[in-house]
């Protein structure tokens, strides 16, 4: 019930909007989270695309199918006989833009189509 609380009392400011950072609690409550959004008007934007697909305007973060990847090559080093402390640290390279537009109807807002032109994917 935080997250209402939250939620609320942000929605009751003038212009205000979320941001929500990637951590675990985050992941965990993003279907709690987006919708309580969406039903306070709320516009959020958040660090990955399941965010989206649970009804969220926005998404903006690394490709975390990409970092996997990376990090099985990593892995594969290490495995070979690289020594962890001598590889290099590694941050994302990939990143994604995803638009609910569903959501931005919802809102009552106008997505700039520049901004949907450079979103790599757009829920419809």
């Amino acid at each position: 019930m935080m997250q209402q609380a939250v939620i609320v009392k942000q929605a009751g400011t003038p212009n205000g909007s979320l941001l929500a950072l990637p951590d675990s609690f985050m992941d965990v409550h993003r279907v709690e989270v987006a919708s309580l959004a969406a039903r306070y008007h709320l516009a959020a934007v958040y660090p990955f695309r399941q965010f989206c697909e649970a009804g969220g305007l926005l998404s903006c973060g690394n490709d975390q199918i990409d970092n996997y990847r990376r990090a099985a090559a990593y892995v594969d080093r290490i495995l070979r006989g690289a020594k962890p402390s001598e590889l290099p640290v590694q941050a994302p390279v990939k990143f994604k833009l995803v638009i609910n537009q569903r959501a931005a109807n919802a809102l009552g807002l106008t997505v700039p189509p520049l901004l949907l032109a450079r979103a790599d994917e757009v829920i419809d």
